[in-house]
């Protein structure tokens, strides 16, 4: 039986769960705008992508992509449209129906055919195209030798759309994820340096903990912060 596409429409936003190759670029010039991560830290993170497309769930990383649906940027009086929507699995005839002003959301196999009609917009990702922008993505997975701990690896949100609330939906996706894959622990790791506090203040206001506090982990100075969330 093919595989269930895995899909969800929320705010003006398709959160996406398969990883493309189109990502690799995505991710690249994503993090590398942000101002917050190193040359090296660009490439890794770049790297983390192509590992997950040469190895799958194999890798141990997994991924989640907030897609834009057109018009929906933060000054269109569309980006709040698309709040539900009704989805058909192609494959399995199989239709889970949430709302969204009667629009229809067609999800082919393996998500390769995807149709969102949000306010008239069409989004389409899978497939030869794709005209939604990605506002934002993370990575994370499960942590080598635990029995129920991951780690958040990557949380990025475009710098031209910060503030609205996307970091936030991505992480309460990642969340979602992580307990139905089995975890109960979720842990992020940020820098000590002035330049994170903003990052530090977002954990802390989505309930994450301190954890443990690593004096001059990535050079005199600059520490390493653990933040910890139990998921419920």
């Amino acid at each position: 039986m093919a595989a269930r596409p895995s899909m969800d429409f929320i705010g003006g936003l398709v959160f996406r769960r398969e990883v493309e190759p189109r990502d690799v670029e995505l991710v690249r010039s994503m993090t590398a705008s942000t101002g917050f991560f190193s040359a090296e830290e660009v490439l890794i993170a770049e790297e983390l992508v192509r590992e997950r497309l040469e190895k799958g769930p194999e890798s141990g990383y997994h991924f989640i992509f907030a897609q834009e649906c057109p018009g929906a940027g933060r000054d269109s009086p569309t980006r709040t449209g698309c709040t539900g929507s009704t989805v058909q699995g192609m494959c399995t005839g199989r239709a889970a129906q949430t709302g969204c002003m009667d629009r229809t959301v067609q999800t082919g196999c393996m998500g390769h055919t995807l149709q969102a009609e949000c306010m008239g917009h069409i989004v389409q990702a899978g497939g030869n195209g794709h005209t939604g922008k990605i506002a934002g993505y993370t990575c994370f997975g499960p942590v080598p030798g635990t029995l129920s701990s991951f780690d958040l690896y990557w949380i990025v949100v475009r710098q031209d759309r910060r503030g609205g609330g996307i970091g936030r939906a991505l992480l309460a996706q990642t969340e979602e994820a992580v307990a139905s894959s089995g975890g109960s622990r979720l842990y992020a790791e940020t820098s000590s340096r002035e330049l994170y506090e903003p990052t530090r203040r977002f954990y802390r206001s989505a309930g994450f903990r301190q954890e443990a506090f690593l004096e001059n982990f990535y050079s005199p100075g600059d520490g390493k912060i653990i933040f910890v969330k139990k998921i419920a």
